[in-house]
């Protein structure tokens, strides 16, 4: 009696193992066919009509072999684009990490009402980005906008400002609405990283007579350094396919460019000229840019933490 016990509940446990299995293979093929449905075979695509003239009213498609690329080396407005994406990029970047730094350094001391305003902090990710164009348009409105009441109580500017149709203030003001945009994440992963640094660790330094500035150097910015450059990579990404905000605010202008990120490039190429063969080989470019931003990461983390062991 007890050995069919045993049998019967062995059979069981190997039951429950198969079915368990089962599910997890089945979990990882809807994982790997959703990434090879709309992820790899877009890629595959956008890679095979690069070499091709694929281009709105063409009769027939051809391969043309690594023509677009001479195109693409030889096409100043495809280098004015990466400078701008670079330029917009590395403000953006800088600004956000360095805000969500100095945001979650403040909020992480305990005070009254600490939690709503970390709540507040974080409403700009939240928020839509259609919506924050909009108030944003309001206002830098060259009329009523309420940008121009504080712009007019510093010296010297005594009329209203087009802020976005003045090339020397689109580019900055598109930069601070990306930044207002995407600051609240890095704000929120670094109080994250903040919150996991071992008390005993400032209590050991308080001990020994360090200050609030040399616990912040010795201790917190070495611990938090891994997440820092996470949010660096990230906001590199986000910075550099951000479309929406910079395309409701200034269209890519307010003329010649100034404004035009390679995203915005690509765009105009494949859409509003039809060339679809050379917004593909735009694709490919941002492509490798954005690949090699990631195994930049991907080899610094691995310096890092090979210098962390020594």
């Amino acid at each position: 009696m007890a050995e069919q016990v045993d049998e019967r509940a062995g059979f069981t446990l190997r039951h429950r193992r198969a079915r368990g299995s089962s599910l997890a293979y089945t979990l990882v093929f809807l994982i790997v066919a959703y990434l090879a449905v709309f992820i790899l075979l877009p890629i595959a695509q956008q890679f095979l009509t690069s070499f091709s003239n694929n281009v709105v009213g063409v009769d027939k498609v051809q391969w043309v072999g690594l023509r677009n690329y001479e195109r693409l080396f030889e096409d100043d407005d495809f280098w004015f684009a990466v400078r701008v994406t670079f330029t917009y990029m590395l403000f953006v970047v800088v600004g956000a990490v360095s805000l969500g730094l100095l945001s979650a350094l403040l909020l992480n001391r305990r005070f009254r009402g600490r939690n709503v305003a970390r709540s507040v902090i974080a409403v700009p990710w939240a928020f839509p980005e259609i919506s924050a164009v909009l108030v944003f348009l309001w206002m830098c409105n060259p009329t009523f906008g309420v940008m121009n009441v504080f712009a007019r109580l510093f010296p010297g500017i005594e009329q209203n400002l087009n802020w976005l149709s003045d090339p020397k203030l689109a580019m900055p003001l598109v930069i601070a609405l990306s930044i207002w945009k995407a600051f609240p994440f890095t704000f929120l992963v670094i109080l994250a990283a903040l919150q996991a640094v071992p008390r005993e660790l400032y209590e050991a330094a308080e001990v020994d007579g360090a200050t609030r500035l040399q616990q912040l150097r010795h201790i917190t910015i070495p611990e938090i350094t891994p997440t820092l450059m996470l949010m660096a990579v990230l906001m590199s990404i986000f910075s550099f396919k951000q479309f929406t905000l910079i395309w409701l605010t200034t269209g890519g202008g307010p003329y010649g460019g100034i404004t035009e990120t390679l995203v915005l490039r690509i765009y105009q190429t494949a859409f509003r000229f039809f060339d679809l063969a050379y917004g593909a080989t735009l694709g490919v470019s941002g492509f490798v840019i954005v690949l090699g931003l990631t195994l930049l990461f991907v080899y610094a983390q691995q310096r890092l933490d090979r210098t962390r062991r020594r």
